[in-house]
């Protein structure tokens, strides 16, 4: 009998890639590995309370949640700026904290690996760890932000927000961040130097893996490539949705029998409690039922209408299935969840990728664009309402839908990593 294949998962500490690898690892499980996590000190038990085995990356300047609450907090005024003016205000900063992140887990990183001693190990991360490159055991990349992370001529740049009309604001997109990310660009290099591995080109803070490279774009928001990528190494997974505990709705006091209409903007955009509370005053003017993702502020609400839920947490997948309209930030996961249950998004981008999403979103036709904070009551109630009411719009992700569920992200996924360690 061969020995049980241990398939170490290693996400950046964001609940959208923790989130991701758990559907990945409950696959990988159901074919027989073993499944384990690394994880950052402040994801710990995240991963054990679906039952899988973690090992958190201590190290005396680990940063902890405590930090990332405080780096968003310095930085949340960005959020209100566009994607050319966020380069400077939260995109170099926020690459400059990764390096840091990476540079201070190589140490323990190391230990552990040596310690678990897996098959494979698959990296959930926007940046490259040496200690993973140089572990001597193949590595899986998994790109769970938007396809525009691997970049081509025909694909806009990553971050952008742009559209797939290459116009100036590409060049200028380009040229800007090309140049602010320098300073940061150079430290990883002298990190990576220090290392035993090779500098990357500029602007590069992660190379394709050699052996495994999977991509959540789904096929119906997916881009047409100039240089199509290599199907030996890279697998599309048209999204990838983990299994979670159903989810029982409760009683609404209004509109209990009328369409439901999600609102999750992750675990950063929750703190945005007054943008959130504007959008509540006009969900009570809807006919329809609302359920509120708030996160630790739940608390910060009072008056709540009728047909409005506040919730602190619930299993997303399970009620994305449920809903007629998504309103979210643009998050890869939740883009990719409401394509998988054939449901239109709604999509208020704030930060990094979610940009690329909502224009993806867009010029696809599976949602509508708006703006973060500069919209009226009455278009955010007629976005509201066209995408509940769009006939057209719902079969068209009905069929994909069909087409996402078939296709099995996950276990293709799984079984893509467990044919590189057994072949």
């Amino acid at each position: 009998m061969s020995k049980q294949k241990v398939i170490a998962l290693f996400p950046e500490a964001s609940f959208g890639a923790a989130l991701n690898c758990v559907g990945i690892a409950q696959e990988l499980r159901r074919l027989g590995a073993r499944p384990v996590f690394i994880c950052q000190e402040n994801f710990r038990g995240v991963f054990a309370e679906y039952g899988f085995a973690e090992y958190s990356l201590v190290s005396d300047t680990n940063g902890g949640e405590a930090n990332w609450t405080d780096f968003i907090n310095r930085h949340k005024d960005a959020f209100r700026q566009s994607p050319f003016e966020q380069i400077t205000s939260y995109v170099v900063p926020t690459w400059d904290a990764i390096v840091d992140t990476a540079i201070k887990a190589e140490e323990p990183l190391r230990r552990l690996i040596a310690q678990i001693k897996p098959d494979a190990i698959v990296l959930d991360n926007v940046v490259m760890f040496p200690a993973i490159a140089n572990s001597g055991v193949p590595w899986v990349r998994v790109v769970s932000c938007a396809e525009t992370e691997i970049p081509d001529p025909h694909v806009p740049p990553y971050l952008s927000g742009c559209s797939t009309q290459r116009g100036k604001d590409w060049a200028a997109f380009s040229s800007r961040l090309a140049r602010e990310i320098q300073p940061v660009h150079k430290r990883m290099n002298a990190f990576l130097t220090e290392c035993d591995l090779k500098p990357y080109p500029s602007g590069e803070f992660l190379e394709t893996s050699p052996h495994l490279n999977l991509l959540l774009s789904p096929e119906i928001v997916r881009f047409d490539r100039r240089h199509k990528l290599d199907p030996a190494t890279f697998v599309y997974l048209d999204g990838c949705v983990r299994q979670e505990a159903p989810y029982a709705l409760p009683n609404f006091a209004a509109q209990n029998d009328k369409p439901l209409v999600l609102t999750s903007f992750g675990s950063l955009g929750a703190m945005d409690v007054a943008m959130i509370q504007r959008m509540i005053s006009v969900f009570a003017t809807l006919p329809y039922r609302f359920v509120v993702n708030a996160g630790p502020w739940r608390d910060d609400y009072d008056n709540v209408p009728d047909n409005v839920v506040i919730e602190s947490w619930f299993p997303q997948p399970s009620l994305v299935e449920k809903s007629s309209v998504f309103i979210h930030h643009g998050g890869n996961n939740s883009f990719c969840e409401a394509l998988y249950y054939g449901v239109p998004s709604l999509v208020t981008p704030y930060c990094w990728d979610g940009h690329d999403n909502a224009t993806r979103a867009a010029e696809t036709g599976v949602g509508v664009k708006l703006p973060r904070y500069d919209w009226r009551d009455e278009e955010l109630a007629a976005a509201i309402n066209r995408l509940a009411t769009d006939v057209l719009m719902r079969a068209k992700l009905v069929e994909n839908a069909k087409s996402m569920q078939k296709a099995a992200g996950a276990t293709l996924a799984a079984r893509s990593i467990l044919d590189l360690v057994e072949g």
